[in-house]
């Protein structure tokens, strides 16, 4: 009993410390970071985003009341200085308690919301039990800041007048952590990160074997071996619809589909990944298809088997997909620590197939589309040069998930008709660019499509489309008005918090099923694929069916 009353006297020391402002910055943003945002989160991914939000909002309220001082604004003194922080302190308790009361039920709603199960597990302890600590650990990291531009401003105190040496020094000291997180600690997350997912793509699932068939990628006669598809890539060649089964499904002839993948591991470069990749589609005959598409994986070296599977089926098999993987690290990851290699990988790939694919007669080669989800989008956008396709175009792209940071898509999307909500735009006359997103808008009354047809495919509730560091300080676009149908009508922005959120929301967007946040339904897939490729053949009936049976 002694030791609990030791450490809990330790404890209340500890906090009785710490100054007031920013314990009232602290409870703050930690209650209102349990408000619902795009997508529900569980106990311990709110905790983290609770604790982080505490140790900002108590810098913020340290930052606050320093920069009161620092101007000579006049300060309450007495018995009014004590009103004021006894009725500070008990609103932000206030806010706080019913904050914790009310988080699960938050969550639970939005998880009904978007037609999700309630959760069953324990949720205030939990997210008490990870913020904590996860605040704790944040604000001496902070400390730790503090002490260094102190430092340096008392040693710049030598030349400049103390206000002066204090505005150098904070920013310095934000230099050099800065610095030290992007380029010490940054590149050991990385190389530790890569290290980890490395280890994981090498795998080799019992249950895969290389396929027998002479043309199929990762066979006995392949250029690019089995161990070098990378556990990705094997999926990737291994799964999909077989002739027989398309056959079976539209009740007319079939062909195989083509998949070809080059692994990470197959080459060192970009470059040379994709030389062996044109060598292996001249092998299997990728250019006497119909269509073919030049896909970019995600982070991973995923490709999403929706959006494969509904163009094979809609095409009857006369497809090759090809695509190279440029990463092991999943793709919220990549976006921010090696953005640039989708795009290297991409545009690799793509000069070396189109530059193949134009020099073959006009009329006897295969119709030449894009893909790419969530950064393999990206990626997939920035593979071509306008000007090196203009003279001989290709026929359009299908991207799915759009990232924050697709130049293209932000340029149609702020550049859209002023009348359209930006969460599904329209660009100009529609002959170029459409948007749909669970409800197929891509059949805009009087609009014709032109000679390149671009579809994207987002939804409302995808945090990797939606979040933009704007999200800080600014109320977003999709927030006003009209909202996408899967974004909660509770969801408000909150100024700082809700950027905390969404960028939290992005970890989780996959993990929802098809047809929310950042998990593509094939049903979706089949209307974006006949939009652009327009198959021979297909009914409403036939279409209607086929969604439902890659439903299943």
């Amino acid at each position: 009993m002694s030791v609990l009353r030791a450490l809990l006297r330790r404890v209340l020391t500890y906090f009785s410390h710490m100054p007031l402002s920013g314990m009232i910055g602290a409870g703050v943003l930690f209650a209102l970071s349990l408000a619902p945002s795009l997508i529900p989160r569980n106990a311990v991914v709110q905790g983290i985003l609770s604790g982080l939000t505490a140790a900002v909002g108590f810098w913020l309220g340290l930052a606050l009341t320093w920069l009161w001082t620092f101007l000579g604004l006049a300060v309450p003194t007495g018995r009014a200085r004590r009103a004021i922080a006894w009725a500070a302190s008990a609103l932000a308790l206030a806010l706080v308690a019913y904050s914790l009361w009310r988080g699960a039920e938050w969550q639970d709603s939005l998880r009904e919301f978007l037609g999700l199960e309630r959760l069953e597990s324990v949720f205030t302890p939990i997210v008490l039990l990870v913020a904590i600590p996860v605040a704790l650990l944040l604000r001496e990291i902070g400390r730790v800041f503090s002490w260094t531009a102190t430092t340096i401003s008392h040693q710049l105190d030598r030349i400049f007048p103390r206000r002066v040496s204090l505005l150098i020094g904070i920013p310095l000291a934000a230099y050099l952590l800065i610095n030290l997180v992007s380029g010490t600690i940054g590149r050991l997350t990385v190389q530790s990160l890569d290290a980890m997912f490395l280890a994981l793509d090498q795998l080799i699932i019992e249950d895969l074997a290389p396929p027998a068939e002479d043309l199929a990628t990762g066979s006995a006669n392949s250029l690019v071996s089995w161990q070098n598809l990378g556990r990705q890539g094997r999926h990737f060649v291994s799964s999909g619809p077989s002739r027989e089964a398309i056959e079976d499904f539209t009740g007319s002839p079939a062909k195989r589909p083509i998949r070809i993948y080059v692994g990470l591991g197959a080459a060192d470069t970009p470059e040379a990944r994709a030389s062996l990749a044109l060598e292996e589609m001249k092998r299997v005959g990728a250019f006497d298809r119909a269509v073919l598409v030049i896909a970019t994986p995600t982070g991973t070296g995923w490709i999403d088997d929706a959006a494969a599977d509904a163009l094979e089926y809609l095409q009857r098999g006369d497809t090759a997909i090809v695509t190279q993987q440029y990463s092991y690290l999943t793709s919220y990851v990549s976006l921010f620590l090696e953005p640039g290699y989708s795009q290297a990988s991409a545009r690799a790939l793509f000069a070396a197939v189109y530059g193949y694919w134009t020099r073959l007669p006009a009329d006897a080669r295969p119709r030449l589309y894009l893909h790419g989800l969530s950064l393999g989008s990206s990626g997939s956008e920035q593979s071509m040069n306008l000007y090196m396709v203009l003279g001989d175009p290709i026929q359009g792209a299908v991207w799915s998930g759009p990232t924050f940071t697709n130049p293209n898509w932000s340029m149609f999307t702020q550049g859209r008709n002023p009348e359209t909500p930006s969460w599904l735009p329209r660009y100009g006359d529609g002959s170029l660019v459409r948007f749909t997103n669970q409800k197929n808008a891509l059949d805009i009354p009087g609009a014709q499509w032109g000679p390149v047809r671009i579809v994207y495919l987002q939804y409302a509730s995808d945090p990797i489309t939606f979040f933009s560091s704007d999200l800080f300080f600014r109320k977003p676009s999709w927030l006003v008005g009209t909202r996408g149908p899967d974004v909660s009508p509770d969801l408000d922005w909150i100024p700082i918090v809700t950027g905390f959120q969404v960028a939290f929301d992005m970890a989780g967007a996959s993990g929802l099923g098809p047809g929310l946040g950042h998990l593509f339904a094939a049903s979706h897939y089949i209307d974006a694929w006949i939009a652009v490729t327009e198959p021979a053949n297909w009914t409403e009936a036939d279409v209607a069916r086929l969604k439902a049976y890659l439903k299943q």
